[in-house]
């Protein structure tokens, strides 16, 4: 099959084609014919080897856990799927594998794509959507009628978070760069600040709930604005905020934690109710095929993306 490879470590220009076997299929796994994939800043942070949250890939890898397509062969024990079903799905992302032309997938992994999203564009949503959906439910305990602050409100991630805190019914404070307000705006935020123009986030009420997906800002910034009882979630550790996540418990109704995706398929049926319902879907920044990976790679590290990067495996 075709696939995109990483030799090495190293530059966007490393990524490769080749040609290699179809994966074999355990009984509990799905055999799915990728019809697209994305790109997400952690593949190119273990491609440079410099992610401290994961532990590094094995080389030679294919990147990418985003993926959707249609299901070409079950694994015996497969009970909730069968050929031809039109799946999207996340794989762990130390084992890639969605840059290529076929992806071997767990079938607690997956789930039916949604109706009325484009199979090529539900690609987008696995890795951002779950990222989102479990840091604000699951680490921030989001419920109907808090006040909500995203920072970096028009990434991949961002752009799933405001959508999904709305249709919890909470009142979201969105911060982006000026590009994106409109986008973001559209997105449904209540409010958006544009953070070359305004220095703080403080809105009209403290946010009982903080969802920092850029991690550029001192947490003490966010301290200022937050409720007594308010949770920082984060989707980057660094010294700082490590500290406070240790010592806030002990001083402070306050709480820093960290978010870390976990591949749930039914957390993607969560996804897939909201995008059939109308209340969530991906915007779609930049697409690329899956020959120019590299390139798409080499965008995604600009850091200026509104949306996802979509990948077209044919």
């Amino acid at each position: 099959m075709h696939a995109m490879q990483y030799p090495s470590a190293g530059h966007p220009d490393s990524i490769v084609a080749v040609d290699v076997p179809k994966p074999n299929l355990s009984s509990t796994q799905l055999l799915v014919k990728v019809a697209a994939s994305s790109v997400n800043p952690v593949d190119w942070k273990l491609r440079r080897m410099q992610s401290m949250f994961y532990r590094p890939v094995t080389f030679p890898s294919i990147p990418g856990s985003d993926l959707s397509g249609e299901v070409s062969a079950v694994g015996m024990a497969v009970r909730g799927f069968k050929l031809g079903d039109r799946v999207f799905a996340m794989t762990p992302v130390t084992t890639g594998g969605a840059n290529a032309e076929f992806c071997a997938v767990d079938e607690t992994m997956a789930a039916h794509a949604p109706s009325n999203v484009p199979l090529q564009a539900s690609a987008a949503i696995p890795l951002a959507g779950l990222t989102a959906l479990q840091s604000l439910r699951d680490l921030g305990g989001l419920v109907s009628g808090q006040h909500v602050l995203i920072v970096g409100a028009s990434g991949g991630v961002g752009h799933f978070a405001v959508q999904i805190a709305k249709s919890y019914g909470a009142h979201v404070t969105a911060v982006c760069g000026p590009r994106h307000v409109e986008m973001v705006r559209a997105l449904g935020a209540d409010a958006v600040i544009d953070y070359t123009r305004q220095s703080d986030f403080r809105g009209d009420s403290p946010y009982e709930l903080v969802f920092d997906t850029a991690v550029r800002t001192p947490l003490k910034e966010f301290l200022r604005v937050m409720a007594p009882a308010g949770v920082y979630v984060s989707t980057l550790p660094d010294v700082p905020r490590i500290v406070a996540a240790t010592f806030f418990p002990l001083l402070s109704r306050r709480r820093v934690r960290f978010s870390r995706v976990r591949p749930r398929g039914s957390d993607l049926e969560v996804l897939r109710t909201l995008c059939d319902a109308g209340k969530l879907k991906p915007t779609i920044d930049k697409t690329f095929t899956l020959d120019d990976l590299g390139a798409a790679h080499t965008y995604s590290q600009q850091g200026h993306a509104g949306g996802k990067i979509l990948i077209l495996n044919y």
